[in-house]
Parts: structure tokens; C-alpha cells; sequence
């Protein structure tokens, strides 16, 4: 009975041993992710900062000034779309994008990944993609700037680029305010609708490679 009972605390011992070891290795990989995070998001925001303002330098310098205008208000929104979807990640909880996981909905996996990772999601949308659209509203609003003040005849510059400036600044503000209040209110259906919308995008390939396949047995 006793050597029954040895046998059972060793047992425990060792599987409290390999618990704890899992666990510290679980915690050093979690901590080499969120040292590594920095520099990926570092890496990712040079990469989408230079191809949209690649992009919008090109397309502005281009464009007529109503078109320069429609790609500016486009970027003022991309920033504010983006900083919905990250305030929406950071106020959603797990619990029902579980149930909708258990009934098989597109997108509900994945939901639960973003709420998961919601300060890396937070951080991407609110941080890098929020930040480069301001950086590169600013830049776009330059160039309309100069192409108003060549209208004007060299005229009124310094106001111009005041008044554009500031314009760019509230709308970018005020839609970011507004914008807070909307995701808190609907963080659910925000992060699904977002969550669903990529899972269609991240099948699609996979798709319409499976058809191809089916197409090609049927001959």
C-alpha cells in the first residue's frame, strides 16, 4: 500500500515537473513574440508607408484637384476605418464569437484569433495603419495645397496651407471621435463583420484552386 502510494506522488511530482516546464517554455515563446513585436511592426509600417505614399504621391501629382481631393478624404477614412476596427478588437470579448465558432460561421475563428491578439491587432490598426494615413493625408494635403495656391496665383500661401491643414486635422479628429463611440457601442458585429469579410479573402485561393481540381478530374 505504501510503496501504491509512493508510486502515485512520485507520478504527480513528475507530471507537476513537466507542467511547469511546459509552462516556462510557453511563457519564454510568448515573451520572444512580444520582443519580436516592435521590429515586425516597425518592418510593416516602412513597407505600407512607402507603397501608399508611393501610391498617393503619384496618383495626387496626376490628378486633377477634385480627384486629389477624393484620394485625400479616401486616406482620411482608411485611418479612421482602421482605428474603428482597432478600439472594436480591444472592447469585444471571446464568449460569443465561441458560440458563433460552435455553429460553424465563417469568420468566427478568426474573430476569436483578433480578440486573442487584440493589443497586436490594436496596435497594427490604431498605431500603423492610424499613423501612416495621418502621415500621408499630410503629405497629400501639401501637394493640394500647392496645387491651390497656383489657382490663387501665388496668392494667399500661407493661409491656404493653413486652412487645408487644419481641415485635414479635424476631419481626421472628429472622425476618430465619432468613430470610438460607434465601435464601443457595436465591437461585436465591428470585429465579426471585419473577421468574416478576410476569412472569405484568405479562402477564395484555396477555392477556386478546388474547383480548378474538379474541373480538371471532370475531363
Amino acid at each position: 500500500m505504501d510503496n501504491d502510494d509512493s508510486d502515485i506522488h512520485l507520478h504527480k511530482g513528475k507530471s507537476v515537473v513537466k507542467n511547469n516546464k511546459i509552462k516556462t517554455k510557453n511563457s519564454k515563446n510568448n515573451k520572444n513574440h512580444r520582443d519580436r513585436w516592435p521590429l515586425v511592426v516597425t518592418g510593416i509600417a516602412f513597407l505600407i508607408s512607402s507603397i501608399m505614399s508611393l501610391i498617393s504621391e503619384t496618383t495626387i501629382q496626376s490628378a486633377d484637384l477634385f480627384m486629389a481631393w477624393i484620394i485625400l478624404i479616401i486616406i482620411i477614412a482608411i485611418g479612421v476605418i482602421f482605428d474603428i476596427i482597432g478600439v472594436a478588437v480591444t472592447a469585444s470579448k471571446e464568449a460569443p464569437f465561441h458560440a458563433r465558432s460552435a455553429r460553424k460561421m465563417p469568420g468566427a475563428a478568426l474573430a476569436v484569433q483578433f480578440v486573442r491578439n487584440a493589443d497586436k491587432v490594436s496596435s497594427f490598426c490604431n498605431d500603423v495603419i492610424g499613423d501612416i494615413a495621418g502621415v500621408i493625408s499630410g503629405a497629400a494635403g501639401a501637394v493640394i495645397a500647392g496645387k491651390l495656391i497656383v489657382l490663387a496665383h501665388n496668392s494667399y500661401d500661407m493661409i491656404i496651407s493653413i486652412m487645408l491643414s487644419a481641415g485635414i486635422a479635424s476631419l481626421t479628429i472628429g472622425g476618430k471621435a465619432l468613430g470610438k463611440n460607434y465601435a464601443i457601442n457595436n465591437s461585436e458585429e465591428i470585429v465579426y463583420r471585419v473577421a468574416y469579410i478576410l476569412d472569405i479573402i484568405i479562402k477564395s485561393p484555396k477555392y477556386l484552386i478546388s474547383l480548378m481540381r474538379r474541373e480538371r478530374k471532370d475531363l
